[in-house]
C-alpha cells in the first residue's frame, strides 16, 4: 500500500489483490483515505469482478495480509467490515496476517507491485487515468495479468467500532497465533 500524492492532482491509493493460483492481479485505486473500509471494499470489488468468475463454487476465501495499516490485525473496523463481507458472500473468510516486520515476504510485493512499479518507471503519473492504464498494462513473461479500477468513493477516517459490534463478529481464532490467524463466518440474517 502506497499513497501517491500530488497537491494539484490529488492522490492515488492502490490496494492490490494477487491470486497465486492464476497469476492475476487486481488493483483498486482509491482517491481518499487508506482505511479498513477501503481495504474490504477493494476485496469486495475484486471478488465480484475477478474472484467469483475464477472460483464460482468457492465457500471459503483466504486472505493473507500485512499486520499493520488498513488491514492490520488490531484494526477493529477491518474485522467488522470482513464480517459484513462474509455475510454478504455467504462464505467463511480466513485471514492470515504476516507477523510484524515480515511484510517483505508477502507475495503481492514481489509478484504484483514490483512489476507495476517497473512498468511505470520513468513515466509521469499525470492523472488518475494514466495510473489506471499503466497498472492495467502491466504484464510479465510468466503471464501476469492485472486489472485495475478507479474508486472515487470517500472513506472517512476515525470510525469507531464499539465493543458490542466487535463481540458480535463471528470470529474463530486459530490455535497457532490466533491474533494473526482467524476466520470469520457468515452470520445468519433473519
Amino acid at each position: 500500500m502506497h499513497d501517491f500524492v500530488d497537491p494539484q492532482l490529488g492522490k492515488a491509493i492502490p490496494y492490490g489483490i494477487y491470486d497465486l493460483t492464476f497469476n492475476k492481479g487486481w488493483v483498486n485505486v482509491g482517491i481518499d483515505h487508506d482505511t479498513a473500509e477501503f481495504a474490504v471494499e477493494s476485496i469486495r470489488h475484486w471478488w465480484y469482478s475477478m474472484g467469483q468468475p475464477l472460483y464460482p463454487n468457492s465457500q471459503h476465501l483466504l486472505i493473507t495480509a500485512d499486520c499493520g495499516g488498513s488491514n492490520g490485525d488490531r484494526t477493529r473496523l477491518w474485522r467488522l467490515k470482513l464480517q459484513e463481507l462474509a455475510t454478504e458472500l455467504g462464505q467463511t473468510i480466513h485471514v492470515c496476517h504476516f507477523p510484524p516486520g515480515t511484510s517483505k515476504w508477502n507475495k503481492i510485493e514481489h509478484r504484483l507491485f514490483s512489476h507495476i512499479t517497473q512498468n511505470w518507471r520513468g513515466r509521469p503519473l499525470t492523472s488518475l487515468q494514466v495510473v489506471i492504464n499503466l497498472i492495467r498494462n502491466t504484464r510479465t513473461k510468466a503471464g501476469l495479468e492485472v486489472q485495475a479500477r478507479l474508486d472515487r468513493k470517500l472513506y472517512p477516517t476515525g470510525i469507531k467500532v464499539t465493543d458490542k459490534e466487535l463481540n458480535n463478529i463471528a470470529i474463530e481464532r486459530d490455535t497457532f497465533h490466533g491474533e494473526w490467524n482467524y476466520h470469520i463466518k457468515p452470520q445468519i440474517t433473519l
